[in-house]
């Protein structure tokens, strides 16, 4: 039995829905299980089969973890030690979600596992706390960072966008932060792939892995798709929307982003054997899917 901790987030609910539809048992928590308690932790594992824990729980509000800085760390850091440590008495892997933002964002092409971590936040700083925390306490781990995620279940830069485009006359979206959008989908069926072949027995190596879908845009590029295919399927009814870009300074945040994103995604699709899906090809399943939620586009 796979072990989902967080499968309430938008990730989480991917994350069940994809192991539900291969027919892969799987138990699923919450808040309901807190994950800085090792006693409540170990309290659910009881008794129970348990062949794999994913870890989908998190503090994700970057620019609230600057302010919030005790319990960001809680949540990104101390949980995911004490997952581990029970992962490793209970003899079974550990997969982890962590994130870009533990890079300084000054990189220029594709960044690899082996570079240097330099979070320039109170989120990345956590985030490579617990990946840090992870690899103290078990060796038999996964951790796979990700970046500009979204999802059908959940708050998203998708969602938000084509919610503005439809009430506005017009969008200013920064132009000069480069990465790679990301459907929960692609992230999901890594995790997955790596569920199945843990389970034949067969060998995918321990450690980090840069999992996000291919190419490198802004979030400016990505916006410009969105109103694109949200006018082909109907989903953008306000055709005059007009899209200007911006640069970063124009929209201050108490949290810095990192202004080069773009993760290097060979290492997996090496040890996995497959190849990971552009991320506009993502976008538009995303879009016409049924799964779709047009309540969070509504003005």
């Amino acid at each position: 039995m796979v072990w989902i901790i967080g499968n309430k987030g938008m990730l989480g609910t991917q994350v069940c829905r994809t192991l539900d539809e291969n027919k892969i048992e799987y138990a699923g928590t919450d808040s309901d299980v807190s994950i800085l308690d090792f006693q409540a932790l170990e309290g659910f594992a009881s008794g129970k089969k348990i062949s794999f824990i994913v870890n989908c729980a998190a503090y994700t509000a970057v620019d609230k973890a600057e302010s919030d800085v005790e319990f960001a760390r809680k949540l990104n850091a101390d949980g995911p030690r004490n997952i581990a440590r029970l992962a490793k008495k209970l003899g079974v892997p550990f997969l982890h979600i962590s994130t870009d933002y533990v890079f300084d964002g000054t990189a220029s092409s594709p960044i690899s596992e082996d570079t240097p971590i330099k979070p320039i936040g109170v989120y990345g700083e956590t985030k490579a706390e617990g990946e840090k925390a992870i690899a103290e306490e078990t060796s038999d781990f996964y951790i796979l960072r990700t970046a500009w995620l979204y999802g059908w279940s959940g708050k998203n830069f998708v969602y938000t966008m084509i919610r503005a485009m439809n009430g506005r006359d017009s969008v200013k979206v920064v132009n000069d932060q480069k990465g790679t959008p990301t459907n929960c989908v692609t992230l999901a069926s890594v995790i997955l792939k790596i569920i199945e072949k843990r389970a034949k027995s067969e060998t995918v190596p321990n450690g980090i892995y840069h999992v996000t879908d291919l190419g490198e845009i802004t979030w400016f590029d990505f916006t410009k798709e969105i109103f694109a295919q949200g006018c082909e399927n109907g989903l953008i009814v306000n055709k005059a929307c007009a899209i200007n870009p911006c640069a970063t300074e124009e929209y201050p945040t108490p949290a810095k982003r990192p202004a080069y994103s773009v993760l290097d995604k060979s290492k997996v699709q090496e040890a996995l054997g497959i190849t990971l899906p552009q991320w506009n090809e993502s976008l538009k399943t995303f879009m016409n899917s049924a799964l779709f939620d047009k309540k969070r586009i509504e003005l």
